[in-house]
């Protein structure tokens, strides 16, 4: 993309699943350099050997800084000469913040600010923060704190200078980092039943591929405070377990039901009722500006909005349900999933 010929952009968190999309996706182009920025030097490590063996040539435009978004000084000190960032540092899992909710406040709250509040002093051009279709109408610890990212994100949009701020919001992605298909593609392997929480729950559906389409699209297209949705498909947990167990060979009739876990859902948001009154339409996605009216209440006791969206609550009950076939079609085009069916075809 020419708007990263030799310009740097700093993934947080970038050892993740979505680093190593974005790498994946950047590294044959013109960009300057990436910089990957987490605190767990084992899985900096273990990218470094990686990329060097997938990528010999365009290699050195990866640096790896060694840091935590909790700290300020550590953004800070990773930010200088930076032009883009990519926020994707968080805590994911919903049952673990459940059982520790001030460490999500941590990571995902104060570090966001930390982030933004380096980025804006360093004059960083854009920052993207990725949310989750879990901020809306958020139940649960992560979901809770997500929301409070984007809120945090939005303020800080209204006097970021010419730092643009967005977010992003999108459902499950598939096959990432602690995702429930590579489980269930193991207890095939190991001859286990694959276990689901609650059959008829609906879930988003999307690849890491359109993840990564989806921030692009709002670091090209959105503005400062804004928050962008992909018009994702949904399908229920038994219709994607059913389809894991046609591509490998596991047993339909022996999936085990083990009950919903800590702060689930039985079907997710990407837009609430009252972020719809105001998206708009994008075509493949969802803008929802950011409301920048100021702190003088009173004037809105005598001047309305009387302009409202007929859009309603955007969630994965009511966007198109994919059936089993295009289930199994959207997982089969996943390259983690073809490298898995070929492991699966050398011991048959």
């Amino acid at each position: 993309m020419s708007l990263f010929t030799g310009k740097t952009l700093m993934i947080t968190g970038g050892t993740g699943s979505f680093g190593n999309a974005v790498l994946n996706r950047f590294l044959k182009t013109d960009i300057g350099e990436i910089r990957i920025f987490s605190r767990d030097e084992k899985k900096q490590d273990d990218m470094r050997h990686e990329y060097q063996a997938k990528y010999p040539k365009e290699c050195g435009k990866i640096k790896f800084y060694i840091g935590d978004v909790r700290s300020l000084e550590s953004c800070r000190s990773a930010m200088h000469g930076v032009d883009y960032i990519f926020h994707a540092a968080a805590l994911k899992q919903v049952p673990s913040c459940e059982f520790f909710p001030m460490e999500a406040v941590k990571t995902n709250i104060i570090g966001t600010d930390n982030v933004l509040t380096a980025a804006i002093e360093e004059g960083v051009k854009s920052v993207i923060c990725l949310s989750t279709d879990k901020a809306a109408y958020p139940i649960n610890a992560m979901g809770t704190s997500k929301k409070m990212e984007e809120k945090v994100a939005v303020a800080k949009s209204r006097y970021s200078g010419k730092t643009k701020i967005c977010c992003t919001r999108y459902g499950n992605v598939m096959c990432s980092r602690g995702s429930v298909i590579p489980l269930w593609i193991d207890q095939i392997r190991n001859g286990q039943p694959i276990t689901v929480t609650e059959p008829t729950m609906t879930r988003f559906i999307m690849s890491l591929d359109e993840a990564v389409d989806l921030v692009l699209f709002a670091f090209e297209h959105g503005e400062n405070g804004d928050i962008l949705v992909q018009k994702a498909p949904a399908c229920t947990i038994r219709t994607q377990a059913e389809a894991v167990c046609e591509l490998f060979g596991g047993k339909k009739e022996d999936i085990k039901v083990i009950g919903i876990r800590h702060g689930e859902k039985m079907y997710e948001t990407l837009l609430t009722n009252e972020e719809c009154a105001q998206a708009i339409d994008m075509g493949d996605f969802y803008r929802v500006p950011c409301d920048n009216r100021g702190l003088n209440y009173d004037k809105y006791f005598k001047e309305g909005d009387e302009k409202r969206n007929t859009l309603t609550e955007f969630n994965s009950n009511n966007t198109k349900r994919l059936t089993l076939e295009e289930t199994k079609a959207k997982i089969a085009s996943l390259q983690y999933i073809k490298e898995e069916l070929a492991k699966f075809g050398d011991k048959r």
